[in-house]
């Protein structure tokens, strides 16, 4: 009972951490139009991209490095660091002074969140149910979707009355409440509090071995994976609106992009479970290049929905499915710090998906070109992480024989003692 009820903690605070990930995904989205129009700062479009890549470039760093640290000193002490220090930062952005100490925290804050994503799965990983890893992984990943939703709702009904600088104020109060939760009851892996190694070993043996090419088709993936999903997190309205949508129903369909997104999660993890999660990985992959190049049909608009909503089950849940793959091919003593690289890489993707938008609405051919090469970039996920290989750290894949599973058994083994466990 007591290993139940810290499994459940464990997923369930990991889902609220990844919540956070999901806030952080559009609240400057929300604030921008204001600080803009307001000319706060003197901010400009220009200066504004910047800000935003700042952020970005400190997720990136924070997945590589965090998520290496984790493997090393557990993954309860990874995370409650990762949340305070992202909740801190982003309270200190509510009242920041000027555009380059708004820049500053807003780098600093995603230095501690970029540690929460591969720390929250491989705590997920290791917890879960015998069987469930990949449900589990998909499951924890629809907070990142709510966090979106609810955030985008916030400001609608927070930002006329309040203010831009409330959202951050209202970003960082979760913490309250979170972290002491999170320093009374996520338990720690025990392979991690039996652990000591270095953080060059750990990163090393990633690239040792068997390893060696599921770790550079992951990282391809990931960054195709999270180009597609930034890119159309920022550009779909304005997308939609060159195709000759109206503002209001360019928004909404945002708004079913991530409702799908959310739906997509749970269909996927289910799958995964019970066919094992390399195929649906490669099927989600080509689905959504299909579905991607589909949007360039000019549609009536309930066709559009419906198209978008489709388009979002498989483009967002690709991409976490690539997480519950990583998660599935690495063992206990580099699985945090694989699961790092993937989302530290994928953060160049969530860089380049807004500019490769942003160019495409630029020269004007953002309608239908843009569809098109967002399902090319599908394709090439496809391709990637056919690449991969079969998983063998996790023993309890769906439908493998006897003898497979003996043989994951002994190259989870080998790897394990590599690694020093």
């Amino acid at each position: 009972m007591a290993e139940r009820a810290g499994s459940r903690w464990a997923i369930s605070l990991s889902w609220s951490a990844v919540l956070l990930d999901g806030f952080d995904l559009v609240v400057l989205g929300t604030v921008l139009p204001v600080l803009l129009d307001t000319k706060e700062w003197g901010l400009t479009p220009a200066s504004a991209a910047t800000v935003s890549t700042f952020g970005l470039v400190g997720m990136m760093i924070g997945a590589l490095t965090i998520g290496a640290l984790t493997d090393i000193v557990g993954r309860r002490k990874a995370m409650v660091v990762s949340v305070t220090s992202f909740s801190l930062l982003t309270l200190l952005c509510a009242f920041a002074p000027s555009v380059f100490l708004f820049g500053v925290f807003r780098f600093l804050a995603g230095i501690g969140l970029g540690g929460c994503l591969p720390t929250a799965i491989a705590i997920v990983n290791e917890h879960a149910r015998r069987g469930r890893a990949s449900s589990a992984t998909t499951t924890v990943m629809t907070g990142y979707h709510v966090g979106a939703v609810l955030t985008a709702l916030l400001g609608i009904l927070v930002i006329p009355d309040l203010g831009w600088r409330a959202m951050f104020v209202i970003g960082a109060a979760p913490a309250l409440v979170l972290v002491p939760l999170m320093v009374k009851y996520l338990p720690e892996s025990t392979s991690a509090l039996a652990r000591e190694r270095t953080a060059f070993g750990t990163v090393t043996s990633l690239f040792k071995g068997r390893y060696l090419r599921a770790t550079l088709a992951f990282c391809v993936t990931s960054f195709m994976g999270l180009l597609l999903v930034y890119g159309l997190n920022t550009w779909l309205p304005q997308i939609m609106r060159s195709a000759g949508y109206e503002l209001g129903a360019a928004l909404a369909l945002l708004l079913t992009l991530n409702v799908g997104a959310v739906v997509g999660l749970v269909i996927a993890g289910a799958v995964a479970d019970k066919a094992g999660i390399r195929r649906p990985t490669i099927l989600w992959f080509v689905a959504a290049a299909v579905f991607l190049a589909l949007l360039s049909v000019k549609m009536p608009q309930l066709g559009a929905y419906i198209a978008v909503f489709v388009t979002g089950c498989f483009v967002f849940s690709a991409q976490v499915l690539v997480y519950a793959y990583v998660g599935r091919t690495y063992v206990d003593g580099n699985r945090a710090t694989a699961l790092g690289l993937a989302a530290g890489i994928g953060r160049l993707g969530a860089i380049s998906g807004p500019i490769v938008g942003g160019a495409l609405l630029t020269v004007g051919v953002a309608y239908p070109w843009g569809f098109y090469v967002f399902a090319l970039v599908g394709a090439f996920g496809a391709i990637a992480v056919s690449l991969a290989g079969r998983t063998s750290a996790a023993p309890e894949l769906a439908g493998e024989q006897p003898g497979e599973v003996q043989a994951a058994d002994r190259a989870s083994g080998d790897a394990d003692r590599q690694l020093g466990v």
